[in-house]
């Protein structure tokens, strides 16, 4: 594997930030969109969550998960697979406090809140050259019988 397919992976994750937590509940696939904190030397993507919201359930019967990068306007997406686990570690919570989180909590100290680690495992990229270039590619590719080039699409084993 190339670096620079990791590099690009933790540059893609880092960008978008936002993503789509993926868990199993034991009968069922569930998905809700998460503020990512992404720090690549530690190897991990952090979220924080609300204890009472059932997350932290699943997560602990079921700790295999993915998360779903995307920027749509930007034709960029990264899909990561990992193992997750839930914390109640204080520090940690007012370490990844950002005034966004007040939408959901008055304070970093609010007894609640749960950190989420996934540790990487995998992941696939998708990294085209923009929207408007891609249906350009794709309208020429059409008229002309070819197959348009939209970038680039890699496996990456993150560890």
């Amino acid at each position: 594997m190339a670096d620079n397919e990791l590099d690009r992976v933790w540059e893609l994750m880092e960008t978008i930030s936002f993503c789509m937590l993926a868990t199993w509940t034991g009968q069922e696939l569930r998905s809700r969109p998460m503020d990512g904190r992404i720090r690549r030397k530690e190897n991990a993507v952090y979220m924080l969550t609300d204890v009472r919201h059932y997350k932290d359930d699943e997560i602990a019967r079921y700790p295999k998960v993915m998360l779903a990068f995307a920027d749509k306007d930007a034709m960029k997406f990264v899909s990561l697979s990992g193992k997750a686990q839930i914390s109640n570690d204080r520090a940690k919570i007012k370490e990844l406090w950002e005034p966004t989180a007040k939408a959901w909590w008055d304070s970093a100290d609010n007894p609640n809140i749960r950190v989420i680690t996934v540790i990487p495992e995998s992941a696939e990229y998708w990294d085209s050259p923009g929207k408007l270039v891609s249906m350009v590619k794709m309208v020429t590719a059409a008229a002309t019988g070819t197959k348009p080039d939209l970038g680039d699409n890699k496996k990456v084993a993150m560890s």
